[in-house]
């Protein structure tokens, strides 16, 4: 039977400070603890009370899940030193925390009266609905009043939004923009060794050097607590230091977070640095990992007894309690008292917490995944930007004077009128600015708008959605652009884990609203092949609580977007806009020349409702539902059905893919009782299944059929149609299901 760690390292702790011999006692405590030392006795006696408080938050919590009254043991045992690192910034910091930094949450609680960190904690391991972040959702350190938004444990995702955070508090400054903090505030990130190899993290650190390197201000401190292991996985020694020391544009300060008064200076040092020049830096902090990984993991089968024997006997309480009894700071009485009251109260808090009422409905649980308020939504999209300040942005030429015009200008228009509306919008993305996009969909909107607002970014998708989430967390409304479909995924996490489960796990208390633009799907006439014609949706339809727009017309592109800028800014929606390739410049619809598809831009039109899609045609033969390039081919074949056939058709766009809308595909449906879905993605994992289900579900009892293409990546050249749907497939399809041959 493996030995309970826990336990000894319980009492070899009690069993160290009992022998300390104390040194002749101080009088003054605001004297160094250390000769050139900035830490003071009174800070270190409060520093080593909030090291004990996260030592025995990690205990309790154990002994919870002994009684299954726990759901969570990561704990900060042997990382109590990040304490020092909380204790040299403000509260007003916006820090974005690693699992393992109790020692730091509970010392910024410190800093703020009327804090419960104890509770707050053991509220959240046991899952309580009352724990004031996440609600019983996840244990997560994380409270409004510290500024600390709630992460989740995917590896280093939440590096890219610090920086993104750091970028956009200059950023918003340089504006004359308003901030809620202090013009000098920096952020801080802390995260482990091994984390600090995922490819996130690399990605997040050389953007802020990038920037840096460039003089764009990111006043970001990236804090490692190098423990030296990666769950079971040796860091090689002296890894981290030599892979950050040397980095363009980021200062390296490294220090033992084993020792208070070195862990204490090299962070004070670091945060001057950073609050001073505006720059990114690197505190390298070692520190051991105490108890394991987790309450499941046995580190006995990958660590001998002497490596884990070598590691207690490093424990920072240890030498934290060796340097305040030797030093004269506190007698071994007085510290075996604070140790064990600490532990009375957390042991009598942890049962207060077992017992606090549990979310019981599935109502309660997804409560604040993504509230929405339409009513509020529709007012402020209708609430028109300044005239004036829209006759200067368009240089005198209001765009509502010229003629009708193709998707990709009326997103331009759109998004122009935005920047104009919303002083705190930033449109971003690789190539945006003075190319205006790969489509030239943003073409302009720099010169109109200044660099400050609309700007190009590094190629990293990760950093552009992290950006766009910590622009979010700093009041900004960001309008990130990702270049195609396919580059998405590789960086779905910051929408996914991030982005998208911010609201979920905080209560609503935090938002980092966007509306994510990406030019997607087929069509291209094989050009480019599937990097350039990726047609894979299925990964953003299953985030939860995501606004999905994809517009085919450029009316409705421009309602749909201002829809969305408007749920963001009412209701801290995370919406991607999809955007076809294939219709930016279409003009046309049924022949050469007849500019069908073009269409008028009107600043005051109708918003469209989230969930609410459009319908063309009043057939009672067949209902076509459809979107995007489908919609486009849809209605061409609509048009032939009728005239070479005699079949009436109606065709609804769904516009939004989620929320689908519901009520019309099931109205529609029934008002000829065929449906013919026509999905342009796949027939696995396609919009299609949720249309079909959203029919069945709603008692529909008429004739289905679909359309879909092949379950295929999308190759070059004309081979690109033989697995995309086709007009003749659509036609064919509906045909047989109207029962002609």
């Amino acid at each position: 039977m493996a030995v309970n760690r826990a336990a000894v390292v319980d009492q070899r702790f009690l069993q160290h400070v009992a022998r300390l011999t104390p040194g002749p006692a101080q009088v003054n405590l605001d004297a160094a603890v250390a000769p050139g030392s900035r830490l003071t006795g009174r800070l270190a006696l409060q520093l080593f009370e909030s090291m004990i408080a996260s030592r025995h938050l990690d205990l309790a919590s154990r002994d919870l899940k002994s009684r299954d009254a726990s759901f969570y043991t990561i704990g900060s045992a042997g990382h109590e030193g990040s304490a020092a690192v909380a204790a040299s910034l403000r509260p007003t910091d916006m820090a974005f925390l690693h699992y393992r930094s109790g020692g730091f949450f509970v010392q910024r609680a410190r800093q703020v009266p009327g804090q419960t960190p104890l509770l707050d904690v053991l509220l959240g391991v046991t899952a309580a609905k009352d724990e004031p972040i996440a609600g019983g959702r996840h244990k997560v350190f994380g409270s409004k009043s510290l500024y600390i938004p709630p992460q989740t444990s995917t590896i280093a995702s939440h590096l890219p939004k610090a920086v993104g955070a750091a970028f956009t508090l200059e950023r918003r400054k340089r504006l004359g923009l308003p901030l809620d903090v202090p013009d000098d505030s920096v952020i801080v990130c802390t995260f482990g060794d091994a984390s600090s190899n995922h490819s996130t993290a690399q990605g997040a650190i050389n953007a802020a050097c990038w920037s840096s390197f460039q003089n764009v201000p990111v006043p970001v401190l990236f804090v490692c607590e190098d423990n030296g292991i990666g769950i079971s996985v040796a860091t090689p020694s002296g890894w981290v230091a030599a892979n950050h020391q040397h980095r363009p544009g980021m200062r390296y300060f490294g220090g033992s977070g084993l020792d208070l008064p070195e862990a204490y200076d090299a962070a004070q040092a670091a945060v001057s640095y950073v609050r001073e020049h505006r720059r990114p830096a690197f505190l390298h902090l070692r520190v051991v990992r105490l108890l394991g990984h987790a309450g499941s993991d046995v580190e006995q089968s990958y660590r001998s007894e002497e490596e884990i024997e070598a590691n207690e006997a490093m424990d920072p309480l240890r030498r934290a309690a060796s340097l305040l009894i030797e030093g004269g700071w506190a007698s071994p009485e007085l510290l075996l008292r604070l140790y064990e009251d600490t532990r009375a109260r957390c042991a009598a808090l942890a049962q207060e917490a077992a017992d606090r009422p549990k979310l019981t409905t599935a109502e309660e649980v997804v409560a604040p995944l993504a509230p929405r308020r339409p009513a509020l939504i529709e007012a402020e999209a209708r609430r028109a930007p300044d005239t004036d300040a829209r006759l200067k942005l368009w240089e005198g030429k209001l765009p509502e004077a010229d003629r009708p015009r193709h998707l990709a200008v009326q997103i331009n228009r759109a998004l122009g009128d935005l920047l104009v509306k919303y002083p705190e919008l930033m449109l971003f993305g690789e190539d945006v600015a003075k190319k205006g996009g790969v489509y030239n969909v943003t073409t302009g909107l720099s010169r109109r708008a200044g660099v400050g607002r609309v700007f190009n970014t590094l190629l990293d998708e990760q950093t552009i959605l992290g950006l766009a989430i910590g622009a979010g967390h700093m009041g900004s409304l960001p309008i990130p652009e990702i270049q195609y479909l396919a580059y998405l995924h590789n960086a779905e996490d910051q929408l996914r884990g991030e982005a998208g489960s911010l609201q979920f796990f905080s209560q609503g208390q935090f938002q980092n609203p966007m509306v994510v633009r990406i030019a997607g799907y087929a069509y291209q006439k094989g050009f480019g092949g599937h990097f350039h014609n990726d047609n894979s949706v299925a990964v953003l339809r299953d985030i939860p609580g995501l606004v999905i727009a994809s517009p085919s017309r450029g009316d409705d592109a421009a309602a749909m977007l201002r829809t969305c800028v408007a749920a963001a800014k009412v209701d801290g929606a995370v919406c991607v806009f999809l955007e076809p390739i294939a219709l930016y410049m279409t003009k046309d619809l049924h022949q050469d020349g007849d500019g069908l598809w073009n269409t008028p831009y009107e600043p005051d039109a109708d918003p469209a409702p989230i969930g609410v899609g459009r319908v063309t045609g009043e057939g009672r033969d067949l209902t076509i539902i459809s979107w995007a390039n489908g919609h486009w081919m849809s209605q061409r074949v609509a048009r032939r059905l009728e005239e070479q056939h005699g079949l009436r058709c109606r065709v609804l766009d769904l516009r939004w893919l989620n929320p689908l809308p519901i009520e019309d595909i099931l109205r529609e449906a029934v008002a000829t009782g065929r449906v013919l879905v026509v999905d342009e993605t796949r027939r696995t994992g396609g919009v299609s299944e949720g249309v079909l289900t959203a029919l069945i579900d709603g008692g529909f009892s008429g004739r289905m059929a679909r359309v879909a293409a092949w379950d295929t990546y999308i190759p070059l050249g004309a081979a690109a149609n033989l697995v995309l749907v086709q007009e003749h497939d659509i036609e064919a399809a509906a045909l047989k299901l109207v029962g002609e041959k």
